[in-house]
């Protein structure tokens, strides 16, 4: 099965990360605000005449009043909270996470629902003072203010329950080992992004980019669909995670295409997105180790955490199923993730600088060698040769002659 974020299209690819915007959601609460002042006047006949005549506009108005008050602070409140964890997830973890923190979609949605209800009352309030409808139409602002309440009511009992963790280095982690995991589950189900594994130079004319950046998104099934029309291969040799800077090769053509709408398939910014780059969440998590472990933290117990989480990453990857003949997208030719690539983005810098924490090299001494006991693959190579560097490492800063007969007993355990 195939992921959606895969093979969205550039354009769906821009309206989802378009969508993760707050102000976006908060605009839809807000709309309600103006469908009750232009919906009111329409709606009112429908009011039965004992609840029109019970409803007075004045007593309507200070509802919306006492809703626009406390819903101004609340926002404050709520933001600052949001700020101050994304300043805490940066300095305990890594500034690559801020990403992932500010598309929460609860914080999203809960910031939402209060702006929202905000923007709602102001509307009600206005259209109220100004006696633009009187009568049955205050019946009709009255039932969506009561919407906007429960609205508000759920809210605030997710806020209160998501706070305990926001901002946390284990929800930081959590969090950043999620966006990783999905990313890793669309490459394994769909390896080379559906098309077929590039061994050896690519062919064909090459395509320049036009902008220094990250490769973000690769359109794929719109690559397919050109290389189908025009009869010809395409050869990736950008992607996602690559940089690149303008004129460098973008991909290979064996034919002849419209250039223009070979670059509408790729998307290219200033960072990393997690979506089609399972490397970068893995290099995220590794950040959080070398944050825990560098010395004004002092953490080891977190970068160990860690390496339990960039194990169970790359046990699905080992573990997965190699794909048939037949590809999705077979006229696109893309190179397969690299086992030692992936060795050093995961474990490698923590190694480094956890070498003199024997606990934490135990532990990774137990990690690679469950990932290379498959001793005859690419993976368990790259796993055990991982594995010497990190004993190499250790030796060299244990300073206790205890600590490194420890290690070494481990590693000859591990061996038998």
């Amino acid at each position: 099965m195939s992921s959606p974020a895969q093979f969205l299209s550039s354009n769906l690819y821009s309206l989802r990360r378009w969508s993760r915007k707050v102000w976006v959601r908060s605009a839809l609460i807000a709309g309600l605000g103006i469908v009750a002042a232009v919906g009111s006047g329409q709606l009112a006949p429908l009011v039965p005449d004992q609840i029109a005549k019970a409803v007075k506009p004045e007593a309507v108005e200070k509802i919306l009043q006492i809703v626009a008050t406390g819903m101004l602070s609340v926002v404050i409140f709520s933001l600052s909270v949001m700020v101050s964890a994304r300043q805490s997830a940066s300095t305990q973890g890594t500034p690559r996470s801020h990403q992932l923190l500010l598309e929460d979609t609860t914080t999203q949605n809960v910031l939402a629902t209060f702006l929202g209800a905000f923007l709602f009352s102001l509307v009600g309030v206005i259209t109220l003072g100004t006696q633009l409808y009187q009568g049955d139409a205050a019946a009709v602002i009255l039932a969506f203010t009561l919407l906007v309440i429960g609205l508000i009511v759920v809210a605030i009992l997710r806020w209160i329950s998501h706070l305990s963790d926001l901002g946390s280095v284990v929800e930081t982690t959590r969090t950043v080992e999620t966006a990783a995991s999905r990313a890793m589950t669309v490459w394994v189900e769909n390896p080379c992004m559906g098309g077929t594994p590039l061994h050896g130079e690519p062919l064909g004319a090459p395509v320049l980019c036009r902008r220094t950046g990250y490769v973000q998104h690769v359109d794929i099934p719109h690559l397919s669909k050109l290389a189908e029309d025009g009869d010809f291969e395409i050869y990736l040799t950008a992607c996602p995670g690559s940089f690149l800077t303008e004129g460098q090769i973008l991909a290979h053509l064996t034919g002849i295409c419209d250039l223009d709408q070979v670059h509408e398939a790729f998307t290219v910014g200033d960072s990393r997105e997690f979506d089609q780059d399972p490397r970068f969440g893995i290099i995220v998590l590794s950040e959080v180790a070398q944050r825990a472990l560098s010395p004004g933290i002092n953490d080891p117990g977190t970068a160990i955490d860690v390496l339990t989480r960039q194990h169970k990453l790359l046990a699905r990857f080992r573990d997965r199923t190699e794909p048939g003949a037949e590809r999705l997208y077979p006229r696109i030719h893309v190179a397969p993730l690299s086992a030692g690539a992936l060795m050093e983005d995961a474990f490698d810098p923590i190694a480094r600088d956890g070498a003199a924490i024997v606990e934490l090299q135990i532990r990774l001494q137990k990690v690679l060698a469950d990932l290379g006991r498959d001793r005859d693959t690419e993976f368990g190579t790259a796993a055990r040769a991982c594995a010497r560097r990190s004993k190499d490492r250790a030796m060299q800063a244990l300073t206790l002659e205890d600590d490194r007969s420890r290690l070494q007993d481990v590693i000859n355990e591990l061996a038998d």
